[in-house]
């Protein structure tokens, strides 16, 4: 499919990670006919003016069946309903897939359509706090994990075809069976938003009438809660059409801490000692790990001193030497004397010249 030019694209759904794929096939596939529909208006009229869909639809119509690959890109409880919705206009030759993060529920519904031999599904692992199409960027997938979890009737030539398409956006397919699938992003993504809610929320409410908890939130605890800032409706559907993942992943997580209690009430040094060396040693693999859907990370942590135009400086030099930064934040919350830029960058390569260009400069960096 990626080898000609020309071919049509439809989306039955138009938010973050939809607009995103939209939007790096009208980069990568200039030629390409986007055919998008959304419930939002707002949407699709943001998707017409910046040229990236060429028609919209409030709903499914006869235009989709020129397409020759499907997105349902709506929440993941949504997926039965356009399943149905799409099956009129469904080309017997095109590819239909989808984007979300529980593959099960969808698996069973286009079997139940009869379409096992057309779809292939879909997980990009990737995506931010923000939603909606106008914070889409193509560059959301670049180096991203695509988890693809094709129906066994599904003929190879469809399954090279959409494996070279994510390629060909910068993203990096991975083939799972479907029950392998949701049982790894239970672990790697579902738990972890249940663990960031329980946590940001026992703050707020252990916290002090005049919220000192809050005030002096710093990295660490806003690292860990960043993605409490995602869509709760989202996050409600997935945790109930995961549930028989998640559910035996959250027994063993809140063993793991009832273990860990108990080693801080017996004052056992070894038994936490274990508990942080190991779980360093195992986050410390990540990087530099091709394998697996948790992604490399190249981010600088630079102090700045306190000093006017001090971040400017450093970004200046870092565009003077035309290096893209992906990602930038600001520790405003001092627990040092000074305080603490972090640059992310797509690649090592942009990462270690940042690197060398600010220590010539003397900017320290921070662990």
């Amino acid at each position: 499919m990626p080898e000609r030019s020309g071919n049509t694209y439809g989306f039955i759904g138009l938010g973050l990670i939809g607009g995103s794929i939209a939007k790096a096939i009208r980069r990568c596939h200039p030629d390409a006919r986007i055919i998008a529909c959304n419930p939002s208006r707002s949407s699709l009229d943001e998707a017409l003016a910046d040229g990236v869909a060429d028609a919209a639809a409030a709903s499914p119509d006869e235009r989709f069946a020129d397409c020759d690959v499907i997105f349902l890109c709506a929440p993941v409880r949504c997926n039965e309903e356009n399943v149905a919705a799409i099956l009129p206009y469904l080309s017997p030759d095109a590819i239909l897939t989808d984007i979300g993060s529980v593959k099960t529920d969808i698996h069973r519904a286009v079997r139940d359509a009869g379409l096992e031999k057309q779809f292939i599904g879909g997980h990009p692992m990737t995506g931010s706090e923000r939603t909606k199409y106008r914070n889409s960027r193509a560059e959301l997938l670049e180096n991203a994990y695509y988890i693809l979890t094709p129906e066994p009737a599904v003929p190879e030539e469809k399954r090279r075809l959409l494996r070279e398409l994510v390629q060909s956006l910068g993203a990096l397919p991975l083939v799972l069976p479907e029950e392998l699938h949701d049982y790894a992003t239970a672990a790697v993504s579902h738990l972890p938003h249940i663990v960031s809610a329980a946590l940001v929320n026992l703050v707020r409410d252990a916290d002090t009438p005049d919220g000192i908890m809050k005030m002096i939130a710093a990295g660490g605890f806003k690292d860990i809660t960043r993605i409490s800032s995602s869509s709760p409706v989202m996050w409600q559907q997935i945790c109930l059409s995961n549930r028989d993942s998640i559910l035996p992943l959250l027994d063993r997580y809140i063993a793991e801490l009832a273990q860990a209690r108990e080693n801080i009430a017996d004052r056992d040094d070894d038994a936490l000692f274990r508990l942080f060396d190991g779980a360093r040693e195992y986050r410390d693999s990540f990087f530099g790990s091709c394998s697996g859907p948790i992604m490399q990370s190249f981010a600088l942590h630079i102090s700045i001193p306190d000093r006017p135009h001090a971040i400017a400086e450093v970004t200046g030099l870092i565009a003077e030497k035309d290096i893209n930064i992906k990602n930038l934040g600001i520790v405003h919350s001092r627990e040092y004397q000074e305080g603490v830029l972090t640059l992310e960058f797509h690649t090592r390569e942009g990462m270690e010249q940042a690197k060398e260009l600010l220590s010539g400069q003397n900017f320290r960096f921070t662990a």
